[in-house]
Formats: C-alpha cells, structure tokens, sequence
C-alpha cells in the first residue's frame, strides 16, 4: 500500500471549498480538464494523461459524499486502483483541506510517486487559493465577471459572463483532480420464465363389448304312422354366429407444448465499482404467455437498486424479476442497476429463465 497526500489552509469558507472539489468546470481551471461521462451519476473522467507522475486519464466516481466536510472518490488509471479522501475542516481563518490518496491495487513506480505528490501539493496550495479567490470575486461582485481576472490572479483566465453560481452543476466525482493529480481523487462511486402446463391426455374412449349369442332351433316331433314304430326326429345343430370383434378407438392428438420463453443478458454500461444489467426476455411460442420470472444471481455484497421493467423480489444473492402476460412473439426489457465491490466486474454470476440459463452469460 502507497499512501500519499498533502495540507492546506484556506482562508475560504467549506461550502466554497466544496464547490471548487466538485464542479466540473471549476476542476478544470485549478486541476485537470474532466468530462461527466453520460447517463452515469457520480463519475467523471479526468484528462490527466501527460501531466507530472500521471500515465494515463484517471476515471473516478464517488463512493461516500458528506458536503461539505468528506469527499471519497475511487480511482482507476488505466488498471492501477486508489482512493482519495478529501477532508473540510472549518477554522478561524476559513478552512483547512486535506488530501490523501492509497493505493489498493498496483502502485505507482519511484519516478512516478515523487512527482504525482509534487503536483499535488502545487495544485492545493497554487492553483486552488488562486481559484477560490477569483470565485470569491465573482460571488461579492458579479461586475467582475465582466471585467475579467484582476493582476493580483495571473493564473486564471477571463471569465464568461454570469456568475459562478449559474454554472454550478455539482458532479460529485470532481474530487477526484486532487488526489488522483498528486494525490488525485477517485470519482468511483463507489431476472423469467412462464411454466409451460402440459395438455391433460383424453380420457380413452370406451371400447364397445360385443357379446356373441347362440340361437338353438328346437325340432317339432312328427307323429308316427304305426304306433309299433316311432319316428326319430332328426336332431338340428344350433347355427353359430360369428364374433364381433371390437373398433379399435383413434387416440386424440395431443398438440405439442409451445418453445419456452427465452432472456439474454447484456451489459449496458460499466464502470470501476459496478454496471448497469439489461435481460431482455422473448415469447417465441404463437400462444401468450401468462406470466414470467427470471432469476439473477449476484456477487457476494453487490446491491441493486433502479429496476425497470419488473416487480423484483430479493432473497440473498438472488433476485426474481417478474412480469404479467407477454404476448405471442412479444418481448419485454429488464433493466437495473449493480454495485459490485469486485473492481472491474461486468455481470452477474448467472441468469436463468424458467429454469433455462439466459444467453449472452
């Protein structure tokens, strides 16, 4: 573990120090130009690579934010992780601000500690009492805004018109110029399946019973001419009838059960602490579906929160997004958010659909 840092008293009130830490603009003109990367709160890019102790861009999000006295960011340049911890303390004069960053995977190289620490202590104790005291400028007297920077602040540029205040959109990832840029700030910030019922077999049709009877023909006695002799009638078979044999009954078909329902995973977007899932479930059959649930497994710690699309349903690692009926060849999206404490993970540990594991996994 690395642990660099840096101290410095401010004769600026907190909430003006926090402003510099965390307006993207502000950063710009003391630390290293930062760009908020889209649809992602709480992160930031800083164009670092080139500057002293620094090999490539830094991206940074917020993982603890209590303004303005603690500002914690999570860094990652290109692999190698840190974290800043920026700390406002009110004091007679204004305000005291330290800046501390540690290392918690990779390390910096001799040549690259010395002077990552260097600018940082150049960009506290120069740059940022310069910008602080052209913001205060700006905030007792707008007419100064018009007029640009005064001689007494050489190291900032003129100004655009309207004050500081109007252009005050806090991207809590800021922080992460101070330590990342010699003790830079980290701006790391810090589902369906419907169950298919199998068609009950037809009952068998009843098989008819044919019973065979025998008709016995009963022979008349004839009198005898004489009395001395008797006629014997001539005895008469009984006619056999032939036996029906039985149809054999047709058995109904019964229709094959429809496709089960299909998800696949994808990763909408990432960053250093965590990712944005999306599990898009289809009904290929040509019947609706009633219902679908699909069941996603996390990493161990990892929380979820900004579900769209589904009722979800936690139960340890686990958690079962569900939905109402889906029509025939329909499809419906899931969408949520992941924390993941593993640096760099990008998907959950398994997804599955009725039982049946979602693609793209």
């Amino acid at each position: 573990m690395i642990e660099i840092g840096a101290q410095v008293e401010l004769s600026h009130p907190p909430e003006r120090v926090w402003l510099a830490l965390t307006d993207r603009e502000l950063l710009g003109r003391w630390f290293a130009d930062a760009e908020t990367l889209e649809g992602v709160p709480d992160r930031l890019l800083l164009r670092t690579a080139g500057l002293p102790g620094f090999g490539a861009d830094v991206e940074v999000e917020v993982t603890d934010r209590q303004e303005p006295d603690r500002l914690v960011l999570a860094c990652d340049e290109a692999g190698r992780l840190s974290e800043v911890t920026c700390d406002v303390t009110a004091t007679a004069q204004g305000c005291r601000l330290e800046v501390r960053e540690v290392t918690t995977h990779g390390g910096w190289s001799v040549e690259q500690q010395k002077p990552r620490e260097q600018q940082l202590r150049q960009a506290l104790t120069v740059r940022l009492p310069a910008i602080l005291d052209w913001l205060a400028f700006q905030q007792v007297d707008l007419r100064r805004g018009d007029g640009g920077m005064t001689t007494e602040l050489p190291l900032v540029g003129a100004s655009r018109n309207g004050s500081a205040r109007a252009r005050r959109r806090t991207v809590a990832a800021v922080l992460v110029g101070l330590a990342v840029l010699g003790g830079a700030a980290a701006w790391v910030a810090l589902p369906i399946g419907g169950k298919q019922s199998a068609a009950p077999p037809a009952p068998p049709s009843p098989s008819p019973s044919v019973t065979a009877v025998a008709v016995a023909t009963t022979p008349r006695s004839t009198a005898s001419v004489r009395p001395s002799r008797t006629a014997t009638s001539p005895t008469v078979r009984p006619s056999r009838t032939p036996s029906v044999k039985p149809t054999p009954t047709a058995t109904a078909a019964v229709p094959p059960p429809p496709p089960p329902l299909t998800a696949r995973y994808e990763t909408d977007s990432s960053r250093l602490f965590g990712y944005t899932g999306e599990v898009v479930v289809g009904n290929p059959a040509a019947t609706p579906a009633a219902g679908w649930a699909v069941v996603v497994t996390f990493a161990d710690g990892s929380t979820v929160d900004d579900v769209e699309g589904a009722e979800s349903r936690q139960d340890g690692r686990s958690i079962t997004f569900t939905g109402g009926a889906l029509p025939a060849g329909g499809s419906q999206t899931i969408r949520f958010d992941v924390r993941d404490n593993r640096p760099k993970a990008r998907a959950p540990e398994s997804c599955t659909v009725g039982g049946n594991p979602c693609s793209g996994l």
